[in-house]
């Protein structure tokens, strides 16, 4: 008895490299494209003078974690900060402000602060932050 060999079928074509192809395409697309919101007008941030020397004089507000503050290392209410501001602005308009907030307030006490500080007429709020220890070696 003779045995024959079924026909050889060809081997179907397989999608894996068409696979990778997409996904290097989806990668590329990724890198090269922007994912925020850009504004319609050029917005240049400011830029953090760290490393500076802190300007002497003016009003130092500290604030704590728990919202509590301390003007010139003195505790005061909250309702009589805005008085205590004014009349010590009114006496010398360019006094500068500096607000010294603890790292773990959250920014719910800080951000209305600043508002009341230049609604009140101050033109210069100093925001106290902690530069970042410097690698070791430099």
């Amino acid at each position: 008895m003779k045995l024959s060999r079924p026909p050889a079928r060809q081997p179907p074509e397989t999608i894996i490299a068409l696979i990778d192809v997409v996904f290097f395409l989806l990668v590329f697309f990724m890198l090269i494209g922007r994912m925020d919101a850009t504004a319609p007008f050029e917005v240049s941030p400011p830029v953090a003078a760290t490393g500076a020397d802190m300007p002497s004089g003016g009003i130092t507000l500290a604030v704590a974690p728990t919202g509590e503050l301390a003007l010139d290392g003195t505790p005061i209410e909250r309702g009589a900060l805005d008085q205590v501001l004014a009349d010590r602005l009114d006496q010398a308009p360019d006094t500068l402000v500096r607000l010294n907030a603890h790292r773990d307030t959250e920014l719910r006490h800080v951000l209305p602060l600043v508002s009341r500080i230049e609604a009140l007429g101050a033109r210069d709020v100093v925001l106290v932050v902690t530069p970042e220890p410097a690698p070791p070696g430099q």
